[in-house]
């Protein structure tokens, strides 16, 4: 086994044993991850981990933008657009600007190219850590989705004026404002785009397919397809991963079978879980080179540095949530403009405080050319941002959220899937009296559905409040009980066949398939909320 195995296998683990860590002490993993990595880096060998910055980008940015693009809601998305559009493209651009005056002032030799580049990096969010936290407490789904859209578009954003501001830096030509913004528009355009024509291909070429293997795969390969081609034509590749998500994502239901969809949620978990950990962890590994590189400068000074720019950013984002934000809603109170609701100073607080960055910010320091100029002292302030905004923000949110009280019951969630689950009941019944024409189905059969249906129906029912049964629900959660006992003496049972020699380990794995499919038909475990976000 070489080296660069034993580094893979040494990463895996500890990537393992710090996110078990952080489950245990319930703080959200990439936190633990970056601290984690920090001390790893001083174990031989794992400080040395090099990446390619002609890789980093292209190797862990397309899928981590395709598939929060791909589970992206976009009705919530439409609906919050305003304040969305405000934090991913104005706040982007003012703490790109906040960044660059600090670290020009600050930094000896910094470049105002090269201090634009270090704004645009650590512009964009990261929603890993505040959705995480965001979600285990229950806050209004409003709040996350805002999270996340912000998320979803300020990569964009951020990423595009990155490049403009690396040609800026290098090169020759002088810097037009005019000039930039056609290039960004342009930039975006294009990407949105390439995005919309790879989405309709992989459409089209899926909805023929019928094989959950070859679908996924093609799954995997679409963030790429459209990246790819739009770095060749100078677009946003960026905005091209994110477009050809939301399309596919918006579109699965039509071109994705039950077994692709099976396996393609888990496969996307766990692929988006390890890019993001791999990431983190590589934060912490990264820093010990970044602060050798720096060894001709005082400790002090790269403190100094680093808290200066990382009050730039989170003063930033908390004064925009307040005096652009606040005075946008207030004229919106006035009916001077339209607005889809109000937001209590508490959940603007909250919105403000949630700016910790991550994954895209180290993905495109590390991207850097080895020759940009104060690369170095670029890296080094990406890291002190990513660490100060992870750690202090991520380790008080939660705190924070509990002190504001903004909490969310759960209520309107759980109420439209009660809707939904009720209504497509309804459908299946209307299909089975439909079918009592058909010469082909049995009235047995059809009476055994019906009957099953109309259980399901009236448990529904009950759990929405609109029938008067005090004891249904308990007999409902009961059965749930009693079939999960059943289900669970069958894998005892097929177990111990398959240790016997009674049957092999194909017709083992066979038959555990079919019965943890129909556990996870129960639509709640006892004791448990149903509710996704909690």
């Amino acid at each position: 086994m070489d080296e660069l195995e034993v580094t893979l296998v040494a990463l895996l683990l500890g990537i393992t044993i710090l996110s078990a860590a952080a489950r245990t002490i319930n703080v959200p993993y990439p936190i633990v991850l970056v601290l984690g990595g920090a001390a790893l880096s001083f174990f031989p060998g794992l400080s040395e981990i090099k990446l390619d910055p002609d890789l980093v980008l292209l190797l862990f940015l397309p899928p981590l933008l395709y598939t929060g693009a791909f589970f992206a809601n976009l009705r919530e998305l439409r609906t919050a657009i305003r304040p969305i559009s405000l934090l991913a493209i104005g706040l982007v651009l003012v703490t790109m600007v906040a960044v660059a005056v600090v670290a020009h002032e600050l930094v000896d030799g910094m470049s105002w190219p090269a201090a634009f580049v270090l704004g645009a990096i650590v512009g964009p969010t990261d929603p890993v850590a505040a959705t995480a936290i965001a979600r285990r407490l229950g806050v209004p789904r409003r709040m996350v989705s805002v999270l996340e859209g912000e998320a979803l578009v300020n990569d964009a954003t951020a990423l595009v004026a990155y490049r403009i501001a690396i040609t800026a830096a290098t090169s020759a030509v002088a810097f037009s404002l005019l000039d930039a913004t056609w290039d960004f528009l342009w930039k975006a355009a294009g990407g949105i785009a390439v995005g919309l024509v790879v989405g309709f291909i992989v459409a089209f070429v899926r909805r023929r397919l019928n094989d959950p293997l070859i679908e996924n795969t093609i799954g995997l390969l679409s963030p790429y397809a459209a990246y790819v081609p739009a770095e060749l034509l100078h677009v946003s590749a960026v905005l091209a991963a994110v477009t050809v998500g939301c399309y596919v994502g918006w579109m699965a239901p039509q071109i994705a079978g039950p077994a692709t969809r099976l396996m393609g949620f888990g496969m996307w978990e766990l692929l988006q879980f390890l890019l993001n950990a791999f990431l983190f962890i590589l934060i912490g590994l990264q820093l010990p080179a970044v602060l050798e590189a720096l060894e001709g400068t005082s400790p002090a000074t790269l403190i100094g540095w680093g808290l200066a720019v990382s009050a730039a950013v989170i003063v930033a984002r908390l004064a925009w949530q307040w005096f652009v934000v606040y005075p946008i809603r207030w004229l919106a109170a006035l009916r001077l403009l339209k607005t889809s609701g109000r937001t209590r100073w508490q959940e603007r607080t909250i919105v403000g405080w949630a700016g910790m960055r991550g994954a895209v910010s180290l993905a495109a320091a590390l991207a850097l050319p080895a020759d940009f100029p104060s690369r170095d002292e670029i890296l080094f302030l990406t890291f002190a941002v990513i660490f100060a905004t992870l750690v202090l923000q991520g380790l008080t949110l939660a705190p924070l959220i509990r002190m504001l009280g903004v909490v969310d019951d759960g209520t309107e969630e759980e109420r439209e899937e009660l809707k939904a689950r009720l209504y497509a009941t309804q459908a299946a019944l209307g299909r089975l009296e439909e079918l009592g024409s058909e010469d082909w189905a049995r009235d047995d059969t059809l009476e055994r559905m019906k009957n099953m249906y109309e259980y399901r129906r009236r448990r529904l029912k009950a759990r929405a409040g609109k029938i008067e049964d005090e004891g249904f629900e308990d007999r409902s959660t009961q059965y749930q009980t009693v079939v999960r006992e059943i289900l669970e003496a069958q894998r005892r049972e097929i177990v111990r066949l398959r240790n016997e020699g009674t049957i092999s380990n194909d017709v083992m794995h066979r038959l555990e398939r079919e019965l943890d499919l129909e556990d996870e038909r129960l639509e709640f475990r006892p004791g448990e909320r149903s509710l996704p976000a909690q």
